[in-house]
């Protein structure tokens, strides 16, 4: 219910005859006529003459959560309309009215207000106008007014404009609006439109504004569209001034709880190439490779959807197609921008998209099903969109699955038996435009048998045997005319030993730590098979000949604060989290301990290798290698906000590290937040990142990422920004250097109405 029908309501209760109330009253409220309306004021008289009643001093009409106040009011029962004067303050639940004059027609429902107040609690609205007008049931017009989500006399922000129309439950439109900063004009917007409610509301968004080296001054305006109520769309017009204009539509849908969908397009023609000179590869392209990048009709379709299917099957469907290889670097950030994407379809699907320097898009069709969490049945069909060989190779020998079927089980007992068995086992084509194709199946069962040593010693032995078969169609480069089957037998051995050692440590007030220690022995043996003649699409053809020890040791840390847990739901947590052996753990075990430590190490040593006289065969031609590189992996996890994780790998034979990766992550429960991560791979990678936010007061935040390849001794990325957060706004300016373009970007989120983000 408006505002005015509050007024009018109660106005039409106080001086109307129980008829007339009854009559109309009952059809102008939507309420439950059960409940009375309450009504008090110091004085009420009756004018015959003119037919006219008048309350007088603290005018209170109330019903539920409606209540309307003021000083005077009067109502005129030949013309059906009401005045409410001094002081008048409506209330309808959290939303407010407050003016200093209200004129009611009771026919129409419309009316003025003077020097009023308006807030809606739903998006935390205030409007303010010398004179709103009530045209309908539910809208509201101005000719000037302001609009802010800050309280206060002096808002920190606010939206002047010409025009004002607002719906309740719609959105308003302004036109010729400012946007001022407490007393200082910023922006002028020549039209602006916000939802009054946050049901979903077809309007312009907020733009979005920006400027970089390569791009110039940028304005991005998005056109939200509500088309039913399990559909909506987006539409964006993006002005780059140095390079033309680009049109995006993204559309959104819903069928149940399971099923939805995303699909999103953006066009660009652009107006600058990279036509291999040297000014233009500096200016529009890249030279790190020797691709020219003629790009003019440019775009990128995504979209994926998820589908129930009839017999309890499960799809899920993911399209990703781009023109170029840059278009997905160039465009990484504001709207429909790839960080925007990826996050949206994470968040909506669980299903990320390969990442913007990967030139291979993933197009994939699958379907699921599941019985009793025993069996699953995975099918469908994967393309490999190679943008490079697409757009600049003369030949496209990119590998593609066309269909795929794996049939698969998890571990269980073989009934009447102490053995256990599982089974992998897939289909697939494998298509390429250029070059050989061809059939595949693969099945490969295991029989296990496990057993343990009086609770401390475990063992598990395993036996698979696979047979692989193909069916290769005839290739012209690799001159064979025919259709040729092949076919591939072998066997494999595993045994598993291992053993969990704990003890427990009482600390002072009542802390515990446990300390458990894994050691484990693996054994995996594989016999050299001649497959050089068998068909190649993927490292699963050719499969190594394996006679491998690997040994490691595993100690984990875990803490007690206070008393044990207090459920069995607890108990089972705490246990569950500890190890995947239930059958060790004791009364001590299922306490609620947090694991603060877990360090790992490895090493394997290759019998083949040690065996091998044939130096043609060694892995390293200086000698024999047979230990492999020890592994090494640490997590520490001391409290809530600090973080430490490593892994390396060390070869005692060349007395160097092979890999390593660090990582550091502190965050408080002030939001601030450093993470250091380094990572170094032998001879191609080594790179550091570091992220850093901190908070200098209740207010102001300063925030800075860094990433550089220690590798080339290039820098990858710089960025640096500092960060206003107040109660109904915040701002944010930052700095960023990537690849030498350097961007500047100022972003205002208003709180209740949306943000404008720059690219």
């Amino acid at each position: 219910m408006s505002f005015l029908q509050i007024a009018a309501a109660g106005i039409l209760l106080i001086f109307s005859d129980p008829v007339l109330a009854q009559i109309d009253g009952a059809s102008f409220f939507r309420t439950d006529a059960n409940v009375p309306w309450n009504i008090s004021a110091d004085e009420v008289e009756y004018d015959q003459k003119t037919n006219q009643y008048s309350a007088k001093g603290n005018v209170t009409i109330i019903k539920q959560d409606r209540k309307l106040t003021a000083d005077l009011v009067r109502f005129d029962h030949s013309t059906m309309k009401a005045v409410a004067e001094g002081h008048v303050v409506m209330t309808a639940g959290e939303d407010v009215l407050n003016g200093d004059r209200i004129e009611i027609d009771l026919k129409t429902e419309t009316g003025m207000i003077y020097d009023a107040n308006i807030f809606l609690k739903e998006n935390h609205f205030y409007i303010k106008g010398n004179k709103i007008q009530k045209t309908d049931k539910n809208t509201y017009t101005a000719e000037t007014a302001s609009i802010t989500a800050c309280g206060g006399d002096s808002p920190a922000w606010k939206l002047t404009g010409r025009n004002l129309r607002v719906t309740i439950e719609g959105y308003g439109f302004v036109k010729h609006a400012t946007f001022w900063a407490k007393d200082i004009p910023l922006v002028y917007i020549p039209f602006f439109m916000f939802p009054v409610k946050q049901k979903r509301q077809t309007g312009l968004l907020l733009p979005q504004m920006g400027y970089s080296d390569r791009k110039g001054a940028e304005y991005d305006q998005p056109l939200f569209w509500v088309i039913n109520d399990q559909s909506d769309a987006t539409l964006y017009f993006h002005h780059i001034g140095k390079r033309g204009n680009k049109i995006g539509l993204e559309y959104r849908y819903v069928s149940d709880a399971a099923s939805k969908g995303a699909m999103m397009l953006d066009f660009f023609n652009d107006d600058k190439k990279d036509d291999g000179s040297p000014e233009a590869t500096r200016n529009w392209g890249y030279d790190e490779d020797s691709v020219t990048r003629p790009n003019t009709d440019r775009y990128w379709f995504r979209m994926k959807h998820n589908f129930t299917l009839p017999a309890d099957f499960f799809a899920t469907l993911d399209i990703d197609r781009v023109s170029d290889q840059d278009y997905l670097h160039e465009f990484r950030d504001g709207y429909s921008g790839f960080s925007d994407t990826k996050a949206y379809f994470n968040e909506a699907f669980g299903r990320e998209i390969e990442d913007y320097n990967d030139p291979v898009r993933v197009n994939r069709l699958n379907v699921k099903k599941n019985w009793a969490d025993t069996y699953s049945l995975n099918a469908g069909a994967w393309y490999y969109d190679d943008v490079i060989s697409r757009r600049w190779e003369e030949t496209d020998s990119t590998l593609h699955k066309l269909p795929f079927i794996s049939l698969d089980s998890v571990k269980q007992q073989i009934s009447g038996t102490p053995f256990l068995w599982q089974l992998d086992s897939e289909y697939t084509y494998f298509y390429r435009e250029d070059g050989s194709k061809g059939h595949r199946t693969d099945i490969h069962p295991q029989v296990a048998l496990p057993g343990k040593i009086k609770n401390y010693l475990f063992a598990e032995a395993a036996l698979g045997f696979r047979e692989t078969l193909w069916y290769s169609d005839k290739d012209e480069h690799a001159l064979r005319e025919k259709d040729r089957a092949d076919s591939r037998g072998l066997y494999d051995i595993k045994l598993d030993v291992s053993s969990n050692l704990f003890r427990m440590f009482d600390l002072k007030n009542k802390a515990r730590m446990k300390h458990t220690v894994i050691p484990q022995i693996i054994y995996e043996y594989i016999p050299d098979s001649d497959q050089d003649d068998n068909p190649f699409f993927d490292p699963e053809d050719r499969i190594e000949k394996k006679n491998l020890i690997t040994c490691s040791l595993t100690h984990i840390f875990m803490g007690r604060l206070g008393e044990p847990a207090q459920t069995a739901t607890d108990a089972s947590k705490a246990a569950l989290a500890e190890t995947d052996k239930p059958a060790l753990l004791d009364a001590a075990a299922v306490l609620p301990y947090w694991q603060f430590c877990r360090f790992k190490v490895e090493q394997g040593y290759d019998i083949n290798e040690a065996n091998e006289s044939d130096s043609s065969e060694w892995k390293n031609q200086e000698g024999k290698q047979p230990f492999l590189p020890i592994y090494a992996e640490l997590g520490l996890y001391p409290n809530d906000f600090l973080a430490m994780q490593a892994d390396a790998q060390w070869s005692h034979h060349d007395s160097r590290l092979e890999s390593c990766n660090a990582s550091l992550s502190i965050e408080n429960a002030r939001k601030e937040r450093l993470f250091v991560q380094y990572r170094y791979s032998k001879d191609w990678l080594e790179s550091v990142y570091a992220d850093l936010r901190l908070r200098l007061s209740d207010r102001f935040s300063v925030y800075s990422d860094y990433e550089r390849n220690l590798h080339d001794g290039k820098e990858i990325r710089s960025s640096v920004g500092i960060v206003y957060d107040g109660k109904c706004w915040s701002a944010d300016f930052r700095h960023a250097n990537e690849e030498g373009d350097r961007k500047f970007a100022f972003r205002v989120n208003l709180y209740g109405l949306g943000s404008t983000t720059p690219p």
